[in-house]
């Protein structure tokens, strides 16, 4: 049974970061025929919608509060959330308009604070090597340096993916992202922590949050932490029983 409450057992695994931003508004294009009648958030793997893996991650992290964008069959993930309370889950409204994964943050930026906060696609699932990722994060992020760290997992090993990369990672951390015909060691993960001076100027409407990545690179202010553990790109119905087995793996 899914736990709708997680928390963790004591203090030691808490990250400090109170906040999250969940995505979890697009149409889920790519997981047809599942997502013509389910959001691509509620697709189960492990018996578990997908959501819920991020959410029950955020709670072992000691996040209070998740914002989760919605659009697409909104009423379902809204009634699938309504009673959680850890983390406390409040809506973003997106029905009107898709803003995409940068519009999206500005909309909801009034709920999120003017704090660093936690940034999930709402499937974006791993299996956590010796220490929570996410605790990992908090403890890279350094706001005086960077307005972005962005969770990275190498493109070979990781299950269900077979891209050619996002970014090469320096020494120190700062990212660039491969050029069009290149291939990159690192993917992005579908986790960051997020500074909201990344949003300053922004554009208005829908827009990608690559284009702030992009900008905060030039800056020299997006950074990377290599992922510890194994890192499950679930995209198309056939990745769901490659995610699902790597769970039962990890788990025996």
């Amino acid at each position: 049974m899914t736990n709708r409450n997680a928390r963790p057992p004591s203090d030691a695994g808490k990250s400090g970061i109170t906040t999250a931003m969940v995505l979890a508004a697009g149409l889920g294009e790519r997981m047809r025929p599942l997502t013509e009648t389910t959001p691509k958030p509620l697709i189960a793997v492990g018996g578990k919608p997908l959501i819920e893996h991020v959410l029950d991650r955020l709670a072992e992290a000691g996040v209070e509060t998740a914002i989760v964008n919605v659009h697409y069959l909104a009423d379902q993930i809204e009634a699938r959330l309504a009673g959680r309370q850890r983390p406390r889950v409040v809506f973003s409204d997106e029905r009107a308009q898709l803003l995409d994964t940068g519009g999206g943050v500005v909309k909801a930026l009034p709920l999120l604070g003017d704090k660093p906060f936690f940034h999930l696609n709402s499937d974006s699932i791993w299996i956590d090597g010796v220490r929570p990722n996410l605790v990992r994060l908090a403890e890279r992020f350094d706001p005086a340096a960077m307005d972005a760290l962005l969770l990275l997992a190498p493109g070979t090993g990781s299950i269900g993916y077979a891209g050619r990369g996002d970014y090469f990672m320096q020494p120190d951390g700062t990212l660039s992202r491969r050029a069009e015909r290149d291939v990159a060691p690192f993917v992005y993960a579908g986790a960051a922590i997020l500074s909201p001076a990344l949003f300053e100027a922004a554009p208005a409407g829908a827009f990608s949050l690559i284009r702030l990545f992009n900008r905060a690179e030039d800056e020299g202010r997006l950074y990377g932490l290599r992922l510890d553990g194994v890192w499950m790109h679930v995209g198309t119905p056939d990745a769901i029983k490659l995610a699902e087995d790597a769970i039962l793996a990890s788990a025996a």
